[in-house]
């Protein structure tokens, strides 16, 4: 018998509960029928946190975690109002004047200071912005 235990790969408690809960019936029934009816009721637009709002509405006591997951063995899920992910992108365009590349990578030159390059800096003050 131990053998079997081993070739299965479960110990032989977990083996000894399941056969003893095999026959037993569901506790929840009644309130999965319940919970998938009020789902329906409101066009699959609700999710658990309303729906268990709306059981202790009907006077039910039961905690969002039991409905979280009884929802989830019943397979419903809210999908018309979940919130969307975007990434932030504040570009608005090509604003102002471009200006031709003349450098196009060339740093080295024989002429001491014939090339200057610089970056430009954006800081706001007194309201304003100002470059440098």
């Amino acid at each position: 018998m131990k053998d079997i235990f081993i070739a299965v790969g479960i110990p032989k408690a977990t083996y000894h509960y399941h056969v003893k809960n095999f026959e037993k019936e569901d506790p929840d029934t009644e309130l999965k029928e319940l919970i998938t009816n009020l789902f329906k009721k409101f066009h699959e637009r609700y999710g658990y946190k309303r729906i268990t709002k709306e059981l202790k509405k009907l006077g039910h006591r039961v905690n969002h975690k039991k409905v979280y997951r009884l929802m989830r063995e019943l397979g419903l899920k809210c999908v018309k109002f979940m919130r969307k992910s975007r990434k932030y992108n504040s570009f608005k365009g090509k604003v102002g004047k471009v200006e031709k590349n003349r450098l196009s990578r060339r740093f080295h030159t024989p002429n001491s200071l014939q090339k200057l390059v610089t970056d430009v800096t954006e800081f706001k003050c007194l309201g304003k912005k100002s470059y440098i």
